[in-house]
């Protein structure tokens, strides 16, 4: 079995790539991609077909339901994201199969399980409608219920923070802080890991292991070495400068431009 996998996540592309080749037997990844358009140029180039497309929902240049508009994809299609599944229950239609972002090993293998049988039964693999699932996707972001506030202990009282007054979060010493706008500084219960899952993607952004920032608190961005960046942030980090970890770098310049 031949696969393509397209996604923007260098690190998830490598893990996802080596997981199918730790199948047996293993899946043959012929080519990956990071962006629509290379995945285009990649469908219309490609000699013949994939088995199966692995595919990111976000890409770094825009859903990857555009993909179906401007290439003719012939092959089952089995999309990677981090949304819950219960949200993602229209996914699985038309024998789509979709994983969750970190995929687990026992469940790619069930999906590939999955396609295997369709092969070996000779079953055409039903039409699906991509417009269809890009509508879903745009009524679930919509919905999605992001965390408003945070309430913190100050010696013996309980202070509400609203997220609109929150600069950034970092992390220290085993320990999560709460940066105001206010320069007032907070340890909070939340790990970093679990905030990027209450909060709004679209204004916080994970720069790195130790800081997840608002877009408003980065005052300056300055190009460091080797492609990497490091940012300025209000009021200012305790470390100073924030690099962005260069993995990351891609997602921040499309988060910035979104």
């Amino acid at each position: 079995m031949t696969a393509f996998v397209i996604e923007d996540e260098p690190l998830a592309a490598r893990r996802l790539t080596d997981l199918l080749r730790r199948q047996n037997p293993p899946v043959d990844v012929r080519a990956t991609a990071d962006s629509v358009e290379a995945a285009v140029v990649l469908l219309q180039t490609a000699p013949t077909p994939p088995d199966v497309l692995f595919l990111d929902i976000h890409l770094s240049d825009g859903l990857s339901f555009e993909l179906f508009e401007k290439a003719d994809v012939r092959c089952p299609v089995i999309f990677t994201t981090a949304y819950d599944a219960y949200a993602l229950r229209a996914f699985k239609v038309n024998s789509i199969d979709y994983l969750l972002k970190p995929i687990d090993e026992e469940e790619l293998q069930a999906a590939v399980h999955k396609l295997r049988a369709l092969h070996t039964a000779a079953t055409p693999t039903p039409s699906f409608d991509a417009g269809l699932l890009a509508q879903v996707l745009q009524q679930l972001q919509p919905s999605q219920q992001y965390k408003k506030q945070f309430v913190v202990k100050v010696g013996e009282h309980l202070k509400v923070i609203p997220v609109e007054n929150i600069s950034y979060f970092f992390s220290l010493e085993k320990a999560t802080f709460l940066q105001t706008r206010e320069n007032r500084r907070f340890v909070i219960d939340q790990t970093l890991e679990q905030l990027e899952k209450l909060l709004d993607p679209r204004q916080f952004f994970r720069l790195n292991r130790a800081y997840f920032v608002h877009q408003d608190s980065i005052q300056d961005i300055i190009h460091y070495t080797n492609s990497r960046l490091k940012t300025v942030l209000l009021p200012a980090s305790p470390e100073g400068d924030v690099l962005v970890s260069r993995e990351r770098v891609p997602a921040f310049r499309a988060w910035l431009e979104r």
